[in-house]
């Protein structure tokens, strides 16, 4: 919390004239989903600056597209909170909603921001079909929460990109995290991750 708010007090050169937004960001998306994606957390001068999951940096720009081009959101583009973006059917989440120094959650973190998850699975789960989880620390919290309420699966299945188990009345798929680690060193393409999205999209038809 303090060095979420001491991130956005000090900001970074190029978004000085930007009034970050420095608290926990909520969920964005569809209220009522088919898919929900769990992410990792805000970045300190993306989400945790405009106030909007992925919004803002480099990780977004790769998800929003592969959204868009797979039909779950109306534009490719989310650079602040009033650019006209929605999403359709789909909604996304995190493991933790604060900021972490270096985007590495401690397990006090995640284990503080937990029962947020459970209860936002709670409520879409009369319309949730299929969740994606962005990178192994997405897989584990997810198959966490699924478990809270009632669906685990034993032994714990392997993450992997493309990853996919039935966890109760649910479809779990990995996906590697765009983060500038996973896409600059090619890790993950654009059309590995949009491979993603399409399966999600042929599992809620």
């Amino acid at each position: 919390m303090q060095w979420r708010e001491q991130v956005a007090e000090e900001k970074r050169a190029a978004y000085r004239d930007w009034n970050y937004w420095g608290k926990p960001v909520p969920s964005l998306g569809d209220d009522a989903p088919q898919v929900l994606v769990v992410g990792l957390a805000p970045a300190a001068h993306g989400a945790n600056r405009t106030g909007r999951m992925f919004t803002g940096d480099r990780s977004g720009d790769w998800l929003f597209r592969a959204l868009h081009e797979t039909g779950f959101a109306n534009q490719a583009e989310a650079v602040s909170r009033d650019d006209g973006l929605t999403l359709r059917g789909l909604r996304i989440t995190a493991a933790v909603h604060c900021a972490p120094p270096l985007n590495k959650p401690t397990r006090q973190e995640r284990d503080a921001c937990r029962p947020f998850l459970e209860n936002e699975l709670e409520l879409v789960a009369p319309t949730l079909r299929v969740m994606v989880a962005l990178g192994s620390f997405g897989w584990g919290v997810a198959l966490w929460a699924l478990a809270q309420l009632g669906h685990e699966v034993r032994p714990k299945p392997k993450f992997g990109h493309l990853a996919e188990v039935q966890v109760g009345p649910y479809t779990l798929i990995g996906s590697y995290h765009p983060s500038q680690q996973n896409t600059f060193t090619g890790r993950l393409t654009r059309p590995m991750l949009r491979a993603v999205f399409e399966r999600a999209r042929e599992l809620t038809r």
